[in-house]
């Protein structure tokens, strides 16, 4: 499963870790995605959402509804 937000599309970022000696690996930071259900009023149901701590902090502000239309927007289902 991709570790990606729905809500603003974050998504890992790539780059390299490097050593003491200055070697240089790969490596990966994963965005913190959590997954949130959320009772969606116009519905009559719960959606679960997986969100960014951003996404989240996103939803208290513009509240479900707008953000599920948004998603929708994308053409994402909800």
């Amino acid at each position: 499963m991709s570790r990606r937000c729905d809500l603003t599309g974050r998504a890992p970022s790539y780059g390299k870790s490097v050593s003491h000696s200055h070697r240089r690996t790969s490596r990966r930071w994963d965005p913190n995605v959590q997954s949130k259900r959320y009772w969606l009023a116009e519905g009559g149901r719960w959606v679960t959402l997986r969100l960014s701590a951003k996404g989240i902090k996103t939803v208290d502000r513009i509240g479900v509804a707008a953000a599920v239309a948004r998603i929708r927007g994308t053409g994402r289902s909800v």
